[in-house]
């Protein structure tokens, strides 16, 4: 792991933005839904930044995720970071593969370094959200999911719309400059001054 500056600087200012964003009762939420996908007690259900890194830095919880979810990936158990980190790439992975958004979905080093731990937890959100809609049996976590709301026009209904002037053009009616006054008329002050 790289050595990084915490405290100074740009890099002190991008990491208080992080930790701002960071919501206890987001962290709960995911927490209950991941031990109830997983059929047991795998996270404590309290909310705790560093214990959620902790627990999922090595990655294993969320290949058992992946895998309990449809997956079918090699779960690491080294210790080695590499390892860890090759596990919470196959989850990213099967993000990818599922169709979660790649902007709602975090970075390996947002995990492992805990770089970004809202992040994660808003990636995993993410996931849960899509993981519902695709009609997994899962239980469901926060919003649905839009879905596609295709319309079909006929030739007709096409021709006709192209004969409406939308308000986004703008309208005429009623415009005039006639008694148009912005403001107090311009004032000159001292008119004598050079007598």
């Amino acid at each position: 792991m790289a050595s990084r500056p915490k405290g100074f600087g740009m890099t002190a200012e991008l990491q208080r933005k992080k930790d701002a964003k960071y919501d206890s009762d987001l962290e709960v939420q995911i927490r209950e839904w991941i031990n109830a996908v997983l059929g047991g007690q795998v996270l404590k259900p309290e909310p705790d930044q560093k214990d959620f890194h902790e627990s999922l830095k090595s990655g294993e919880i969320l290949v058992d995720l992946a895998n309990a979810l449809g997956g079918k990936y090699k779960k690491n158990s080294s210790k080695m970071a590499f390892k860890m980190m090759e596990n919470i790439g196959n989850f990213l992975s099967f993000c990818d593969e599922l169709g979660v958004p790649k902007s709602d979905v975090f970075q390996t080093v947002d995990l492992y370094e805990s770089q970004n731990i809202p992040g994660v937890i808003s990636g995993l959100h993410a996931f849960a959200r899509k993981t519902n809609a695709l009609g997994k049996a899962v239980p469901s976590l926060g919003p649905k999911e839009a879905e596609e709301n295709k319309r079909v026009f006929t030739e007709q209904q096409l021709k006709e719309g192209q004969n409406v002037i939308g308000l986004q053009m703008g309208t005429n009616k009623g415009a005039s400059q006639a008694g148009d006054h912005f403001g107090r008329p311009r004032q000159v002050a001292g008119a004598n001054v050079y007598k």
